[in-house]
């Protein structure tokens, strides 16, 4: 299934106009033995800079290296099989494949906040969640971060689901509001509304309000991390260190992601890549600016018992078993 990291791997590709690529590999450092593999998802792009920054700064004491898996591969395929021994996934979605028997666990977190966002027109009447009620919203498909997100946030304004008319628009949201085949359409804060100015579209973003959900972290699984706890705690402390560079210094992160993502010489290619970077880097950041890569055990809770409240899951994760700060 392709998850809302898809989506926004997919839109991103259109603002930085690079092309797909299944792979990206690191050279390791000078420790020894074999590479972990992080995957990234999909194609690379300017949102995976601190893994870029880690590897060229040489952050990560272990072997790396860094993989895009493509369109064609499920999310947690390739960590289940054991050609990847991490993966950037949402909680949400962390949990999801835990009721379902896979084995993972969240070591570090990589996004802090929440990303999606509810974009609407420059002239549209709509203000609010509340003021959805009644109206069409475009939606790449009824799974990941996307669809959790609106469900939550209409529950977070007395709606549900049954309230507005929920249209899957695949990965045309830019074509759907500009045409106004939907009165609203589900996306990014680091992505849609960019493309959206970008193309000079007039369009208002409207904040979900305090949804109970945890965005993408860094996920191995728990028979991983017990065989490995130092690799794992080298691969935590490298990639937070690579987020704190990308938030001091997002020119060099750029400069980084160079030699992954493609086309960034282009000068209006690298225009718009350099402002999803100013729009991701944010998205690192704990509320006081500090970037730790901690896991909030509370929001873990409390993100599992809503799920259940919204059907989403049979039954409670507890954050004891979802994930650790352990190797923080």
């Amino acid at each position: 299934m392709r998850t809302r990291l898809a989506a926004l791997a997919v839109i991103l590709l259109t603002l930085v106009g690079c092309t797909p690529a299944a792979t990206s590999s690191s050279a390791s450092s000078s420790a020894s033995g074999e590479a972990a593999v992080i995957g990234l998802t999909y194609i690379p792009n300017v949102q995976f800079s601190p893994f870029y920054v880690a590897v060229q700064q040489k952050l990560y004491s272990t072997p790396v290296t860094l993989r895009h898996h493509g369109t064609s591969e499920g999310l947690f395929t390739a960590i289940t099989t054991g050609t990847e021994q991490f993966v950037v996934a949402g909680g949400d979605e962390l949990l999801q494949a835990r009721e379902q028997g896979t084995d993972l666990v969240a070591v570090a977190s990589y996004y802090r906040q929440y990303p999606v966002r509810i974009i609407v027109p420059g002239d549209s009447t709509i203000a609010s969640i509340a003021d959805l009620k009644g109206h069409t919203i475009g939606i790449p498909g009824k799974y990941g971060e996307s669809w959790f997100g609106l469900l939550m946030a209409l529950k977070g304004a007395g709606l549900s689901a049954g309230d507005v008319t929920v249209q899957e628009i695949g990965y045309t949201q830019q074509a759907a509001l500009a045409t106004k085949k939907v009165d609203a359409i589900v996306g990014f804060v680091n992505s849609e509304p960019l493309q959206l100015a970008a193309a000079g579209i007039s369009a208002k973003v409207i904040a979900l309000g305090n949804v109970p959900l945890v965005s993408i972290a860094l996920v191995t699984t728990s028979a991983y991390a017990t065989a490995h706890p130092d690799v794992v705690r080298a691969v935590v402390k490298g990639t937070v260190a690579g987020m704190q560079s990308v938030v001091a210094n997002q020119d060099a992160a750029f400069q980084a992601s160079t030699a992954y993502v493609p086309g960034l010489s282009d000068t209006a290619t690298a225009k718009g890549a350099k402002a999803v970077l100013a729009a991701t880097a944010p998205l690192f950041q704990n509320g006081d600016g500090t970037v730790t890569g901690t896991l909030d055990a509370t929001a873990w809770d409390a993100m599992s018992s809503a799920m259940v409240g919204a059907g989403l899951l049979k039954a409670a994760q507890t954050s004891s078993s979802a994930m650790t700060n352990a190797y923080v």
